[in-house]
């Protein structure tokens, strides 16, 4: 069966982890969000150390069943399948899509780079499965050099990829924002600090997914 994206992808950044307890933390807020309707989320985590990242990728995975959940790991490729994760998303400057794909196989998803102020030729080339660009607007929760796209440049990157290609949006998008994005053609918007940075971030998804499908 083909997945079937959502228009909101949630984006959970290891800063919010306590200092102790991740698992634990992890397996609680996991289990949350499977209830709340999360159909896929990337883990975010250069912090941890490799072999505490997997300990912690594990409890999210075991709260959130790969029949439920689609889970997306930031970066390292190479955890991809010890941790029984369903893709990866790379950044610019990370490994290839070309070589992710050769070390994951066909099954799993990637997510990689299309742009910021236009469209990468990658896009057209690379074996991912989504393409992220933005920022849209300014970010706290990703260190980044790019500038702001505004939801324009969102319109002139999707007219610039076509309408085969999927596309994921992210950068300081907020509640009252998103709806702009989306309308600007692109398939999801991915959020970070606007969901994590609530008292309860389940709930918060819940809103969104009422309001944007």
């Amino acid at each position: 069966m083909v997945f079937r994206y959502p228009r909101v992808y949630p984006i959970l950044d290891a800063s919010i982890l306590p200092l102790t307890g991740r698992p634990q933390f992890l397996g609680k807020l996991g289990n949350a969000l499977t209830k709340a309707g999360v159909r896929l989320l990337e883990f975010r985590n250069k912090i941890s150390s490799t072999a505490d990242l997997m300990k912690e990728a594990a409890a999210l995975r075991e709260a959130m069943p790969r029949d439920k959940v689609k889970l997306i790991l930031d970066d390292r490729e190479d955890l991809v399948l010890d941790v029984g994760f369903d893709g990866v998303h790379l950044d610019s400057g990370d490994v290839a899509a070309s070589e992710a794909r050769w070390l994951l196989g066909p099954e799993r998803i990637i997510g990689a780079f299309g742009g910021s102020e236009a469209i990468l030729p990658e896009v057209f080339t690379e074996p991912a499965n989504y393409f992220a660009i933005g920022p849209v607007f300014e970010t706290r929760t990703k260190q980044t050099t790019k500038k702001p796209i505004g939801v324009e440049g969102v319109r002139k990157l999707r007219e610039e990829a076509g309408f085969g290609v999927v596309l994921s949006a992210a950068g300081g998008i907020t509640f009252e924002t998103a709806q702009a994005v989306l309308d600007a053609g692109v398939n999801m918007v991915a959020v970070s600090e606007a969901i994590f940075h609530t008292s309860d971030p389940a709930a918060e998804f819940r809103r969104w997914k009422d309001q944007f499908g």
